[in-house]
């Protein structure tokens, strides 16, 4: 079977869960499932939950990880749904790898690519919302909230204007080629940034997040390892506010002259106090991994 992904800061993140010998690991983000063989591996007594909306990387996986089928429970689902899916299991470790899987980024027909001959970006490909809605029908304005917001494209508003006054576009290659010959060229694509922003609106990967932290809070899991690996500073930034809100003690408002609420609130450690970003030689073997960033909190 050829294995063709590279996991991103594979072993920095097998280490994370190296002392878990029982219970569960989910693995939110499955995709080609090299970190979930690896964790299959290394923690030979546990067991793991291999969630991924997407039905094409499920399948892959199953084949995969054939040798461990006693081991492993596949769910395909957002990850949003999947800690409240699997409530009441031994959960000890909880690894989410955001962001688009290579198995999604090297499939032309998927539309994430510069030159792809589609216009969908689409992680579930059951939903009705893609690229070309977004590119095509929202109005200048909305397209100036999702380059500003999602894209942190500084040129937001020149952008949409760009794209309202010439689409209709038919694929993310005219798309891209366009906005390259009309926009300032740096050291990134001049389609970058605009495409990160039309790929989160598409797949609400932010509100996504926030509703995985959210459902994690809930759930509480005791003695609990959560690794986040993630690739730009939208996402970093909630890990990161998480984080730091679960090792608060006081919980009172900023205001109040004095604590009330018990101060027993923490509910964990923060494992990373900075982010665990790949080598250069990671980055030169694999160079997708340059902008990721791995953190890890632990649960009582």
């Amino acid at each position: 079977m050829q294995i063709p992904h590279i996991p991103v800061l594979f072993q920095e993140t097998l280490d994370a869960f190296t002392d878990i010998n029982e219970g569960y690991i989910i693995d939110c983000t499955t995709g080609y499932a090299g970190h979930s063989e690896g964790l299959l591996q290394q923690n030979e007594n546990v067991q793991l939950i291999c969630n991924d909306q997407d039905e094409e990387a499920l399948l892959f996986s199953k084949k995969r990880l054939d040798p461990f089928k006693t081991r492993v429970v596949f769910n395909q689902g957002n990850f949003e749904h999947v800690i409240e899916t699997f409530r009441g299991f031994n959960i000890r470790g909880i690894l989410a790898d955001i962001g688009v899987s290579s198995l999604q980024l090297d499939k032309n027909e998927r539309g994430f690519g510069f030159d792809s001959e589609t216009l969908d970006m689409r992680m579930n490909q059951t939903q009705s919302l893609d690229a070309s809605v977004v590119v095509n029908s929202y109005s200048q304005h909305d397209l100036e909230r999702v380059f500003k917001e999602y894209g942190e494209v500084r040129e937001y508003k020149k952008v949409a204007s760009l794209i309202v006054n010439n689409r209709p576009f038919s694929s993310a290659k005219e798309l891209s080629d366009f906005l390259s010959k009309k926009m300032h060229k740096g050291k990134l694509h001049p389609a970058t940034l605009p495409f990160q922003g039309i790929r989160i609106e598409v797949n609400d990967e932010l509100g996504v997040l926030q509703r995985l932290f959210d459902s994690i809070e809930e759930n509480k899991p005791t003695n609990c390892i959560i690794a986040i690996i993630s690739f730009h500073s939208l996402e970093d930034r909630i890990v990161k506010q998480y984080f730091k809100k679960w090792t608060k003690s006081c919980i009172c408002p900023k205001e109040a002259p004095r604590c009330t609420c018990g101060n027993g609130h923490q509910l964990g450690k923060i494992i990373t106090k900075k982010p665990i970003i790949p080598t250069k030689e990671e980055i030169k073997q694999n160079p997708r991994s340059r902008s990721s960033k791995l953190r890890i909190f632990k649960f009582d």
